[in-house]
């Protein structure tokens, strides 16, 4: 078993962090300060990281100087700073995405720790950050702040002890908007999917190892790069942790703040269209580079008519804001003289011809990274979507929070619906005997960490393909219900979602016969018996 600790959803709250002063920092840190024409306030926001309770020995200020025009010089900036405090050159690019990338790159610590050069922190804000990542590799820290006038702290002359902060302790202040975020979800307990959409701001932390991982800052976005990198932690298994006692003050306002509506609309094209997540900002009918949900379906052996259907039924989806993976040996068409109706390689390569022109079908032989904000995984080319079937599991998913759903077909077969967040948070907390790269293993600790229920085939709308129809779509996506009344709502029969039994038997019975083709089906309840499993189900 994995000695990470199981934290449900983002409820970050059964982490037992030690108290403030009381527990032995054992992590290196490397606080990562982007800065361009920070001459003016970078000298306070070094000295309050002088005066940080974090042991000296494991904390490191690397400052990213984005600033050809005007470079930065340790001996110009007055005052006191930690011992560890060097400066990089930003050589290419330019902007806030880059400059954190530069600094981490040239950063030595285990923990990434990102401040701006207009950031002053109290003096236990490093170890208040750091205490998180001593218990959880996955973990995002979110620092609280308050937005002051720099005015009467520019009077006096960085102290040596390093507690400026005291100046604005009865100072007229402004809270940021996170704040109300925070209040309405328990400080992020209950936010669930939804915590990644604050990780803005510019006090931030997280394992090195995980920055890695979700494959660094965007450096060629140039506002809003915080919810883009949230968006790839949160499909990690990232745990967005928000402490308050991880306390700072913003000298002076934000752009968000002072040019609010132009910067919504600056970073809402770039943003829709790499974080799925900002469905509302997401228009009907368009591609984008990273799709809502990645649909997967292995072709081999399968006759291409089947596949054509049923490749065709998904494309037809109300939701349009997807991909098709067609895994198959593809490798193993080739163009040697053969007659075309008799070649070995005539159903892939008639399958390969249909989609050739159509950019949302990729063809592959692995699955590979999940490219969607949720996966699709069809059993087979028996059955195919109606073209409301997507966008109610989906809704269905996004209403409860959980990390899977499960399709049981007439003749056995299993299509699943899988979280993207939710397969790599398991994997990350699964002992050693599990195999990461095979989800099927992973459903039990997905069902601990997120839930997970099943519905029968017919009344997700699967069909055979042959006999699609096209019922209309219902309802809107909000916050977690309970899942049979979401079910409902969104237009499900009486066949409502259920939560698979002990260790779920279901599935496996279920999944079992649709490989080895029982002669009779798989035992499932009959309707009348769906309303008392509902009853007896757990969330």
């Amino acid at each position: 078993m994995s000695d990470q600790p199981r934290v449900r959803r983002n409820d970050w709250g059964t982490l037992d962090a030690p108290a403030l002063g009381r527990w032995e920092p054992t992590r290196s840190v490397s606080v990562v300060i982007p800065a361009y024409g920070a001459q003016r306030l970078l000298p306070y926001v070094l000295a309050g990281l002088a005066a940080q309770t974090y042991p000296a020995h494991l904390l490191e200020v690397v400052i990213a100087d984005d600033d050809p025009g005007r470079p930065l010089e340790l001996a110009e900036l007055s005052g006191p700073r930690p011992e560890r405090t060097r400066i990089v050159r930003v050589e290419t690019g330019w902007g806030r995405a880059n400059a954190c990338h530069t600094g981490a790159l040239a950063a030595e610590g285990e923990v990434l720790h990102w401040l701006d050069a207009d950031m002053l922190v109290e003096p236990d804000e490093v170890e208040a950050q750091l205490r998180w990542h001593h218990l959880i590799d996955h973990a995002v820290v979110l620092g609280h702040k308050w937005f002051v006038d720099p005015d009467p702290l520019l009077a006096r002359a960085p102290a040596a002890d390093g507690r400026m902060h005291e100046v604005f302790a009865t100072a007229e202040r402004e809270r940021h908007w996170v704040e109300d975020v925070w209040d309405r979800t328990d400080d992020l307990r209950a936010a669930g999917p939804r915590a990644l959409r604050t990780h803005v701001g510019a006090t931030a932390s997280l394992r090195r190892t995980l920055y890695d991982e979700a494959g660094g800052m965007d450096t060629g976005l140039r506002l809003g790069e915080d919810i883009d990198l949230g968006y790839r932690l949160a499909e990690c298994g990232a745990v967005f942790v928000a402490d308050r006692e991880a306390r700072s003050w913003h000298l002076g306002r934000s752009h968000q703040q002072s040019r609010q509506d132009e910067v919504n609309d600056y970073n809402t094209h770039f943003l829709a269209d790499r974080v799925p997540d900002l469905q509302p900002q997401r228009r009907r009918g368009r591609l984008y580079s990273v799709p809502y949900i990645e649909v997967v379906l292995d072709v081999r052996g399968r006759d291409h008519t089947a596949v054509i259907a049923t490749v065709d039924s998904v494309l037809a989806s109300s939701l349009a804001d997807l991909s098709v993976t067609l895994l198959g040996d593809w490798s193993r068409i080739t163009e040697e003289r053969t007659h075309p109706l008799d070649d070995e390689q005539r159903a892939p390569r008639l399958v390969r011809a249909a989609y050739a022109g159509e950019p949302r079908v990729v063809l592959a032989e692995s699955p590979g990274r999940r490219r969607g904000q949720f996966r699709l995984v069809l059993p087979n080319a028996d059955w195919a979507p109606t073209p409301e079937t997507l966008g109610t599991l989906v809704l269905h998913l996004e209403r409860t929070h959980h990390g899977l759903r499960q399709v049981l077909m007439a003749d056995g077969s299993v299509a699943r619906v899988e979280r993207t967040a939710a397969y790599a948070r398991a994997a990350k907390v699964a002992g050693p005997e599990v195999d990461p790269d095979d989800p099927e293993g992973l459903d039990d600790l997905v069902d601990e960490l997120f839930g997970s229920w099943w519905v029968e085939g017919a009344d997700a709308g699967f069909e055979p393909s042959a006999t699609i129809r096209r019922p209309r779509l219902r309802g809107t996506a909000g916050p977690a219900q309970d899942p049979a009344e979401s079910w409902r709502e969104l237009g499900g029969t009486g066949g409502a979602p259920q939560q698979p039994g002990a260790k779920q038997a279901r599935r496996k019975a279920g999944r079992k016969a649709g490989r080895k083709g029982p002669e009779e089906p798989p035992e499932r309840p009959g309707r009348s018996g769906i309303g008392s499993l509902l009853r007896r189900g757990r969330r």
